[in-house]
């Protein structure tokens, strides 16, 4: 488990940090992105959908069951959290050599 934290879904599983590995960290994660100068409203539109939509207990339930958890953040906390993801994982590639191919 390559989270911060032990998965829900998995509790009996150790992190990484447990199992004495305390710098592999790697949360999997999505978002919903939608195109630059999409209206406010129709953003708050979607993320209250959503975040009505990840509550109703089948919808979680299927989540967990593949092993996601739900969180459901708000739009202005969701564009920082990607861009620090992007930032990692881009030095990560540039550090060790990775190419394309």
């Amino acid at each position: 488990m390559t989270s911060a934290a032990r998965s829900q879904s998995l509790k009996d599983v150790p992190t990484t940090a447990e199992a004495g590995y305390p710098g592999v960290v790697g949360d999997n994660w999505q978002g919903i992105v939608v195109p630059a100068g999409t209206p406010k409203e129709i953003i708050a539109y979607l993320h209250r959908e959503i975040v009505e939509a990840v509550k109703q207990p089948d919808i979680r339930e299927r989540l967990g069951v593949l092993g996601f958890e739900p969180v459901a953040g708000t739009p202005q906390e969701f564009a920082p959290a990607r861009q620090a993801e992007f930032e990692k994982w881009a030095k990560v590639i540039k550090d060790s050599g990775i190419k394309a191919e």
